[in-house]
């Protein structure tokens, strides 16, 4: 298990796919920072990595990035998919502990700091589960069931939705 060498250097990286989410963007982002800063005994990153979008999301993320230097925007130059956007947020995240969101706001943010705890507590994966997928098409639903179980096998654990 990973020790954490002091909680005053320890890094939070939040990677955010986004894709076409420009309506909801500042939202997010409020409600992000509200809970990372609330975290005061950690630093923080938010790692938005705009998947191709043809809404104003990438020009959002960016004016993000000018006022607050806690973001990250990365952008890619066509839409290659959710997975493919978490990987590239996760590769290039910092943190000594990195949570995965998406935009839409499905999942509540403020579920971050029980997560944080856990991993305090001594937990390498720490994930939350959503009870129900409504309105997510066949291609969602595999698409997510083949990331859960790679995930899975890297993590060496058993991750459920996979």
């Amino acid at each position: 298990m990973a020790e954490i060498a002091s909680v005053d250097a320890a890094l939070i990286t939040v990677v955010v796919p986004v894709y076409n989410e420009a309506s909801g963007i500042d939202a997010l982002y409020e409600r992000l920072s509200a809970t990372l800063t609330g975290l005061d005994d950690l630093e923080h990153e938010i790692v938005f990595v705009d998947d191709g979008s043809s809404d104003s999301s990438y020009e959002q993320l960016v004016a993000l990035a000018q006022k607050d230097p806690h973001v990250r925007v990365i952008k890619f130059s066509r839409n290659f998919g959710h997975q493919i956007a978490i990987t590239a947020g996760v590769d290039l995240a910092r943190g000594d502990c990195v949570v995965v969101i998406d935009a839409d706001l499905q999942d509540p943010p403020e579920v971050i700091a029980d997560m944080v705890e856990e991993w305090r507590d001594g937990y390498d994966v720490v994930y939350g589960e959503r009870g129900k997928r409504d309105g997510e098409g066949f291609m969602k639903l595999l698409t997510a069931s083949i990331f859960y179980r790679a995930l899975g096998r890297v993590a060496g654990i058993k991750v459920s939705g996979g």
